[in-house]
């Protein structure tokens, strides 16, 4: 009883976060610092540090289920703590880069383009889908429902992995357009 209490106590946390994160980021997209005459130069070192968060994050992803698979629960636990604050990493540093610089156009014709904008589309898409997966699946762990942990997580894992790897697969495919 006690652990679906712990859900119960996190449900409207979850639905908040899964709301707010979205809608705060897009209006702080739209923000440009130098709008309020806060004079400050474009973060441009960031693109490529995000991008490496992201492929982090892919690769700790990976690593914690071989872990779990393997029996190693704590470390387990730990790989996808390190997951969260990585994506919480990758999300301060996209907005802080996006309210100082102006956006970059892909650049790139063709069918490339039309691959680049189904990439981009589906990443921004599932990284908002993502948000409650990982939050209920880290709850159900903590609240040591691993049956029901065991079921979201096979849904979650594959998208989170999908937003980490297509996150530098946008980078990479937009970086050359970057202004210098």
């Amino acid at each position: 009883m006690e652990d679906q209490s712990l859900e119960k106590k996190f449900s409207k946390f979850i639905i908040a976060v899964s709301i707010v994160i979205p809608v705060v980021v897009a209006i702080l997209f739209g923000i440009k610092l130098k709008d309020f005459g806060i004079n400050v130069e474009p973060l441009s070192f960031l693109p490529p540090i995000y991008a490496t968060t992201n492929g982090i994050t892919a690769v700790v992803l990976v690593w914690a289920v071989i872990a779990v698979k393997n029996g190693k629960r704590k470390l387990h636990e730990r790989l996808m703590t390190l997951a969260i604050g990585l994506s919480v990493a990758f999300l301060v540093m996209y907005v802080a880069y996006h309210m100082t610089a102006d956006s970059t156009k892909f650049g790139g014709e063709g069918l490339v383009r039309y691959v680049y904008f189904f990439i981009l589309l589906t990443h921004i898409l599932l990284s908002i889908a993502i948000i409650p997966l990982v939050l209920i699946t880290y709850v159900r762990a903590l609240a040591k429902r691993f049956d029901k942990h065991k079921k979201i997580a096979k849904i979650t894992f594959p998208l989170w992995l999908y937003v980490a790897v297509t996150g530098v697969v946008v980078y990479l495919m937009i970086s050359p357009y970057y202004a210098n």
